[in-house]
Order: C-alpha cells, then structure tokens, then sequence
C-alpha cells in the first residue's frame, strides 16, 4: 500500500508540476478526440433526422445497420482500418498509417453511429408534424432543421459528451492506427497501457487520474442536460 500511495502522490505531482510530456499526451488525446467529433457531428446530426422524420425504401436496414456498429469492438475498427491504410492495403498509397489523420478516421468511425442513434432517438420525441408546420409557415429547410434542432438540443448535447467519452478512453484502435509513436500519436490510453507494460506506474497512474476526472465530468454534464430535457419536456 505504501509503494501504491508513493506512486500516487507522484502521479499528482507529476500533474501539477505541468510536466511537457505528460500534458501533450493529454492535449494530442484531446485534439485528436475533438477534431473527430466535430467532423462526425453534422452528418450524424443529418443522419438522425432524416430517419426520425422521413421514410424512405431501406430506412430499417439503415437503422439496423447503424445500431449493429454501436456493437463493434474498437479494435475490430482498427484492423479493418489498418488493413485498409497498410502499404498492401487498397489505401495504402495515402501513407496515413500511424498518423493523427488515422487515429482521427478511427473515431470517427467509433462515434458517428453513437451519434446517429442517439440523435435518431431525440428527433423522434419531437411530432413528425413539427417539420410540415415549420415548412408550411414558410421557413427554409436549414431553417426548419435548426428549430427543431434546438427543441432537443439538451438531448443532442449529452449524446455528444458521450461520444466523446468514449472515444476519448479507447485504446485498441488507437494503437493499432496510431502506432503509439512518442510526440505523434501517444495518447492518454495508449500510454497508460505502454507505462504499465514497462513497470513505470507513475505516469500511468497521472494519466488514468486525467480520465477519471473526465469520465466524472462527463457524467455529471450528461446528468445535467438530461435533466434540463425532462424539464423542457414536461413544460
């Protein structure tokens, strides 16, 4: 216990020291992470609404297709993706093996279909009238889409804190695309996972600190704009 209480109590001193490598771990992980999210969040925003509020031949197997993906394991994403991206692969002449564009590909993958399906489910609590009312009144499609985007905003919002979240804490695809390259494509997960490999606990430890914060956060945000949604919900 007392080895454990050493390591972290350096861990935390490591954390407010502001030590340059352990922070740009962590501000790759969050680059990377972000730049993803936003890139997946206008088609997945897209996406949601077309099949909450229109009908078109296909629209189940969409659907069923999108929620199948919610299933796959990360790693699964990264061997597609790095037999696809490998110098042997059909896109290999684009050299974006163990780069950032990778690992970006990579959750984006990962976070588009949490996105759809969550923003499928808040669409869907909005009358499928909303659309012709709005259109009916003379409002353009952007503009349609944006009221009715904004009457479940809160639901949109914690769906993309769950994203995030989970993209943020995996590690399979991320080592796999990545290559946990020093300076390049190490981030939170993929260095805890290599630390403890090598018995140096302590940076580990600083890191795991990081995504335990985040992931009490991300929660508590999550927690936050669900019940400001029952709230707009029951008014």
């Amino acid at each position: 216990m007392d080895s454990i209480g050493t390591a972290t109590l350096q861990a935390l001193q490591l954390l407010t020291s502001g030590d340059r490598e352990l922070w740009s771990i962590i501000w790759l992980s969050f680059r990377v992470s972000m730049t993803a999210l936003l890139l997946a969040l206008p088609l997945a925003l897209f996406a949601g609404f077309a099949l909450a509020f229109w009908r078109f031949p296909g629209h189940w197997l969409l659907v069923t297709l999108n929620n199948t993906l919610l299933a796959v394991p990360t790693v699964v994403i990264g061997l597609v993706l790095f037999l696809l991206l490998s110098r042997s692969g059909p896109l290999g002449d684009l050299r974006l093996l163990f780069s950032q564009p990778a690992m970006i590909i990579g959750q984006w993958l990962m976070c588009l279909p949490i996105l759809i399906a969550m923003s499928h489910t808040a669409y869907q609590a909005i009358s499928r009238h909303a659309w012709e009312t709005t259109r009916s009144l003379g409002l353009s499609r952007l503009r349609s889409l944006w009221l009715i985007t904004l009457e479940v905003r809160f639901s949109l919002l914690a769906a993309v804190i769950l994203a995030f979240g989970r993209i943020i804490a995996e590690v399979g695809c991320a080592m796999m695309v990545g290559g946990n390259i020093a300076g390049h494509t190490r981030t939170i997960t993929t260095a805890i996972a290599l630390e403890t490999s090598r018995g140096a606990y302590v940076q580990g430890i600083a890191l795991g600190i990081v995504l335990l914060v985040l992931a009490l956060v991300l929660n508590l945000l999550v927690g936050y704009f669900r019940g400001n949604a029952v709230q707009g919900s029951a008014h």
